[in-house]
């Protein structure tokens, strides 16, 4: 039997652990400690309980690692160093939530509308060091609506990557797949990091903007229950709000 340490947050997480535990002995695989990120989310705190139930210990710090064969990383907050990753004897896997190389890093989102993009996607890719660099493991990509707000690109992008994680599960836990260096496509995909703080450039509206970069900053940044784009009158900021329909459907 394998033994997995699961790293898990947000309703992705909790789906995904969800999923491994119900088909623990199909897998034979154990998942011997567990994290999440402490910030008072209801799908964070259903994690901790569902571990609770199952008599996984929770660890606080990621030194607390157990050895194990493998680490899955879900929308975990933290980074993990080359010492953690090492814990893991078989492999540490990470779940991002955008299609690799295109979009390391935070509110991937919001850039892929910004971009104009025309397709999107989730990506399973080994932990190595550095940020969202890692060879990639399995994808999944979909086309962006057209008009797509970033709310709606969002859940498309978990329903994708929890459909991802319950295929190839089975894959990453007996060694089926075939690392794929990002180097190898980044002459064909390109590549962009964007930084958490980025997002409050892009929420600022220009008023003498066009009608259409205006528009496309609105679809990319109104996102509920987030502070919501807005533009400076003086040093005040005037925010623009919409209907909640309008951010969900194109």
């Amino acid at each position: 039997m394998k033994t997995v340490v699961f790293l898990g947050a947000k309703n992705i997480g909790l789906r995904c652990l969800q999923y491994l535990l119900q088909h623990t002995a199909s897998l034979q695989v154990g998942v011997v400690a567990a994290a999440t990120q402490p910030n008072g989310l209801a799908a964070n705190k259903a994690i901790g309980e569902l571990c609770a139930r199952h008599g996984i210990g929770l660890i606080d710090h990621l030194h607390q690692i157990p050895e194990c064969d493998l680490i899955l990383s879900i929308q975990y907050h933290q980074i993990l160093k080359p010492q953690h990753i090492a814990r893991a004897g078989q492999i540490a896997v990470n779940l991002h939530m955008a299609p690799l190389p295109e979009y390391r890093g935070c509110n991937q989102f919001s850039f892929a509308i910004l971009d104009r993009a025309s397709e999107f996607g989730t990506t399973l890719h080994r932990l190595e060091p550095g940020i969202d660099s890692g060879a990639i493991l399995f994808e999944k990509r979909f086309s962006i609506p057209p008009q797509c707000w970033v709310k709606q690109l969002y859940q498309m992008t978990e329903t994708a990557s929890e459909q991802l994680f319950k295929q190839h599960l089975a894959d990453l836990i007996n060694g089926n797949y075939q690392p794929v260096p990002q180097e190898t496509l980044l002459e064909q995909r390109g590549c962009s990091y964007h930084y958490r703080n980025e997002i409050e450039q892009i929420k600022q509206i220009n008023l003498n903007w066009s009608a259409e970069k205006i528009e496309r900053h609105l679809r990319a940044t109104c996102f509920p229950p987030f502070e919501p784009p807005y533009a400076l009158v003086g040093s005040k900021k005037v925010y623009f709000t919409l209907p909640e329909n309008e951010t969900e459907t194109a």
